[in-house]
């Protein structure tokens, strides 16, 4: 097969870079042609239709930069061809410019009422039809300049408000060291001192009850002073519970050494790089923090066996924190609402279930769920955008979910997905990965 290479120098050879694509729609031959050479010799790709029908099929092929558009036509006027343009979002924003032997000021009014642009009037010169052409195609390129400049700003936003909630998550957890580092400090010495002491006092007043014990045994018939301070005090009562009293000392300064390891348990400041821990201690830990929050609220723990696996511990127990935290507050406002509809609060248990589970050998599922008021479609699709909040001032700025969701898919490579029902209740389910032992990476 023999090629034959077009001649570039050729006047008809058409540019293979052109300065934009021209639909050209009118009924008149005459017109068709000296539009297309025209627009052709300047560096334009035309092409003609003839009426209506024709120019909405090309549009559907190939969206035009520009239409020329005659009013009068048979069939459909330009004017029906330029609503039916303006009604689809595919080519809404495509400049019309209307071609008519007409020069009276309703058809233009109503050429402009319809979507087009310009106006230009029957026989035309072919220098203002070019004008007005560059001009049309010179402000749709700004435009689109405009549009992508706005595309680009909005990423940035996004970038921003991303880098705003991570250091407003790094300060959080800064804050939180600090206070785990001075609740260490202050408490961890005291207390030692305490429980030392309560174990050999609990000793020497065990000792103290036994020389009574023998007093009374060798000297049954006590003074009548003596008596009467027994009969008094209930020296019987204080014999049976000062051990006691000592005893829940003694447990207390244990809670509050329990506390504090919750604490670190919770942040886990000194580990700030990845380390392979229980996350059901995590959650547990968080649990007791909230205790005060979850006073008649119904806590459902459903663990199953779950491998230790390797994470970022304090940003998994804020994910916890948040999650659970955000269920407590539906639950809440769904009690309010029951009150609020006169509704039987023995009718509604309020219900917060943490549940676990291996999913496979490569990963593992954390669901929280509650029974609270639930959420639309609307806010469920924005609930892990930065600063999106439901919550009144005061009670959140939009950030928890947003963090959560960084920590568990960019941090950890997993996934964290909601389901809700409004007035039924919500559900986020955590899955992240994990390697079993002996796997291959």
């Amino acid at each position: 097969m023999n090629l034959t290479l077009p001649n570039l120098n050729s006047a008809n050879t058409v540019m293979s870079v052109t300065k934009g694509n021209i639909l050209i729609v009118d009924d008149t031959p005459a017109n068709l042609n000296v539009l297309s050479a025209m627009l052709t010799e300047k560096g334009y790709r035309v092409r003609p239709a003839i009426n209506g029908d024709i120019a909405l099929k090309a549009v559907s092929k190939l969206l035009p930069d520009l239409i020329l558009l005659d009013i009068h036509m048979p069939g459909m006027t330009g004017y029906e061809v330029c609503q039916k343009l303006k009604a689809d979002a595919l080519t809404s924003d495509i400049p019309v410019i209307f071609i008519s032997a007409s020069d009276e000021v309703l058809d233009k009014v109503k050429a402009f009422a319809v979507g087009g642009l310009d106006y230009i009037t029957k026989p035309f010169q072919l220098e203002e039809v070019l004008a007005r052409v560059e001009n049309q195609l010179n402000l749709r390129h700004l435009q689109k300049q405009v549009s992508d400049r706005n595309t680009q700003l909005q990423l940035m936003l996004q970038d921003l408000q991303q880098a705003q909630s991570q250091l407003v998550q790094s300060a959080k957890m800064s804050s939180l060291g600090q206070l785990v580092a001075g609740i260490a400090h202050e408490i961890n010495n005291p207390v030692s001192f305490i429980q030392g002491n309560v174990t050999h006092a609990s000793g020497y007043v065990q000792d103290l009850l036994e020389l009574l014990r023998l007093y009374q045994n060798q000297f049954p018939q006590s003074t009548p002073e003596i008596q009467e301070w027994s009969e008094r005090n209930d020296l019987e009562f204080i014999q049976e519970d000062l051990l006691k009293l000592l005893l829940s000392m003694q447990v207390g300064t244990e809670r509050i050494y329990s506390i504090v390891r919750l604490l670190r348990t919770f942040s886990h400041l000194d580990e700030a790089e990845l380390k392979t821990i229980d996350l059901h201690a995590g959650i547990d830990s968080t649990l007791m923090l909230l205790g005060s929050r979850l006073r008649g609220i119904q806590v459902i723990q459903q663990y199953g066996d779950l491998p230790k696996i390797l994470c970022y511990a304090g940003q998994l127990n804020q994910v916890f924190m948040h999650l659970l935290n955000n269920a407590i507050d539906a639950l809440r406002d769904r009690i309010e609402a029951e009150v609020e509809r006169n509704i039987p609060l023995n009718s509604f248990v309020p219900t917060l279930q943490i549940q676990t589970t291996v999913v496979d050998r490569t990963r593992i599922l954390i669901r929280v769920i509650d029974n609270g008021v639930g959420m639309t479609d609307v806010v469920k699709a924005r609930i892990f955008d930065p600063f999106f909040t439901t919550k009144p001032v005061g009670r959140g700025i939009g950030l928890g979910l947003s963090i959560s969701y960084q920590v568990v898919v960019e941090k950890h490579g997993g996934s964290l997905n909601c389901a809700s029902i409004p007035g039924q209740g919500s559900e986020f389910a955590i899955e992240l990965p994990w390697k079993e032992q002996g796997l291959t990476p």
